[in-house]
């Protein structure tokens, strides 16, 4: 097993233990994250859908990204919590990025933007990853399903003080 399936199968479980909803924007890995939550174990149960926002046109009227380069923090946090919006979803994952060969906007290739956004806050990290246009997808996957990971396995404030 992968460990993209790997990290999806633990969200999967995480989600549904916690009775969590999942939503997705993606611009960089253009619905391979979405396609890797998916198959994960009761996805239906749990995921609530995905906006593959790809042109600065979708990211701003679909997400509401404001005038700002499109991989950035502002925009990845952004549409994290755009689509978080958009699916009434519990926690959203939001990723933008350059692929490569080559730079795009001043941007090298392998750099990536992403945030997860829930109830309890934000978060956004930016990564520089080395390699061909599909190492960097594969890594940018893997750091995604990690933040949602830690997300959804942390028990919030609110249910700290329910106990």
């Amino acid at each position: 097993m992968s460990t993209i399936e790997e990290q999806a199968k633990r969200l999967a479980a995480a989600a549904q233990h916690r009775n969590l909803t999942v939503a997705i924007a993606e611009s960089l890995t253009c619905g391979s994250l979405a396609a890797a939550l998916g198959a994960a174990p009761n996805s239906a149960q749990w995921m609530r859908g995905a906006v593959v926002a790809y042109s600065v046109y979708a990211k701003q009227q679909i997400l509401g990204v404001p005038n700002v380069p499109v991989v950035s923090e502002t925009a990845a946090r952004t549409m994290a919590s755009g689509v978080r919006a958009l699916l009434a979803a519990d926690i959203a994952v939001a990723v933008t990025g350059v692929g490569g060969p080559d730079d795009q906007d001043g941007e090298p290739a392998g750099s990536v933007w992403l945030a997860v956004d829930s109830a309890d806050g934000q978060s956004a990290r930016h990564e520089q990853f080395d390699g061909d246009p599909e190492d960097v997808l594969d890594r940018t996957i893997e750091v995604a399903l990690g933040m949602l990971l830690q997300v959804a396995t942390c028990p919030s404030a609110n249910e700290e003080s329910d106990a």
